[in-house]
């Protein structure tokens, strides 16, 4: 599994939720950032198996970019483990 954690402009997290519902992803957290030089930003952390991982980090690049400085950044890192505590799923089903 990996977490896709991005940096983008607030007004592209509608399309980006959109994004990555369409590939079947469910769980986003999301939390307000201030940055100095650039103001408001969401950072957006998902949960996805290895095999739509790189699908999903092209579908949020492609939703964030505005092309101007400032559109933000994505990082992927390995997950070891997720666990859903309201059902006890592991691994890729508590994504």
């Amino acid at each position: 599994m990996k977490l896709i954690t991005a940096v983008i402009r607030p007004f592209k997290l509608d399309a980006l939720r959109d994004a990555v519902a369409h590939m079947g992803v469910q769980g986003v957290t999301v939390t307000e950032l201030h940055e100095i030089e650039f103001g408001p930003r969401c950072k957006v952390e998902i949960a996805v198996d290895d095999t739509v991982a790189e699908a999903a980090m092209e579908a949020i690049a492609n939703v964030a970019r505005t092309g101007r400085p400032g559109d933000g950044h994505i990082t992927i890192g390995e997950l070891d483990e997720a666990i859903r505590i309201r059902t006890g799923e592991m691994g890729a089903a508590a994504t």
